[in-house]
């Protein structure tokens, strides 16, 4: 499992967020990416060093430009003034890597922060790369794309406010995870519905509408696993296994949803705008009376009739 999940986080290090942040418009965020490979590089080299000073201090260097992100957010917040659900999904994406950067410090270093395993911390890093960053960020995207309609915004909301009952649940008990799970999973579903029935329809060429139906049909299956695996958590009812979730949530998720959904908006973002529609040519009565005058077609019909 351990290398699977760090293939995993790799993936959003490298891929994920780079991508993410290339569909956030705003200032200073452009820079943070051009510097975001090295931060990536020194977060994976973390993931593969053995626990100790050096996979602690390269961790750091990632964890920082986790948290550079995350200063984006009240930057964002001072400059837009707003909390329209289209920027509360935009403000969770910012901040969430954070989470994952501090989970990584702590988990290289051995240190059980907050009283959490080393297996849970190692869990926290992929989970707030994609259920936080990516999710949100998507989620806010599709209600942007679909018209910000009342379920578009429900999505927009409710995936955001998903994951932090989630992260609200790790430090109450599993029921609270399992409500966090409940609403993560509904919103998620609508923004696969969203997708599917009215964003997918818009894309300009094969392959968009195909990653489209992708992302929006592996929601089906991974949210349904994770919501599983908290009921079972909660109830103590046969569930899959850590190992599992990450070979088959995990992995459709980062791959399927997050990876195939960000595509599809940078190759919508980057489609050009549709052309407006040609003038109709006029009838060859209305073209005869615009070069002779003001005479309409049906006043030179009349004018015929007098004249008979």
């Amino acid at each position: 499992m351990t290398v699977l999940v760090h293939f995993i986080v790799m993936l959003g290090m490298f891929v994920v967020i780079p991508l993410g942040m290339s569909l956030i418009d705003g200032p200073g965020l452009g820079l943070l990416r051009r510097w975001w490979p090295l931060a990536a590089a020194a977060g994976s080299a973390a993931l593969w060093l053995p626990r100790g000073p050096v996979a602690t201090g390269c961790a750091a260097g990632y964890a920082a430009a986790t948290l550079a992100l995350a200063l984006q957010a009240p930057r964002r917040l001072v400059r837009t003034r707003s909390l329209a659900v289209f920027e509360v999904a935009v403000l969770t994406a910012l901040a969430t890597p954070a989470v994952a950067g501090a989970a990584l410090v702590a988990e290289r270093a051995g240190y059980r922060l907050f009283g959490f395993d080393l297996d849970i911390l190692a869990l926290t890093v992929p989970h707030f790369h994609f259920a936080g960053f990516a999710a949100a960020l998507i989620s806010g995207l599709v209600c942007r794309g679909t018209g910000g309609g009342r379920a578009a915004r429900a999505a927009a909301l409710s995936v955001p406010v998903g994951t932090l009952l989630v992260l609200a649940g790790y430090f109450v008990d599993d029921w609270a995870e399992l409500a966090g799970a409940l609403v993560l999973t509904a919103g998620m579903w609508l923004v696969g519905l969203l997708t599917w029935r009215d964003l997918r329809t818009k894309g300009p060429d094969r392959t968009t509408r195909a990653l489209l139906a992708c992302s929006a049909a592996v929601l089906v299956a991974t949210m349904l696993l994770a919501l599983s695996w908290a009921l079972g958590e909660a109830t103590g009812l046969p569930h899959p296994s850590l190992a599992w979730m990450a070979a088959t949530h995990g992995l459709g998720n980062a791959l399927g949803f997050a990876l195939c959904a960000l595509l599809a908006q940078r190759r919508l973002r980057a489609a050009p705008a549709p052309e407006p529609a040609p003038a109709r040519a006029p009838a060859p009565a209305d073209a005869f009376a615009q070069s002779h005058g003001t005479t309409t077609a049906p006043d030179i019909r009349t004018l015929k009739e007098r004249t008979a």
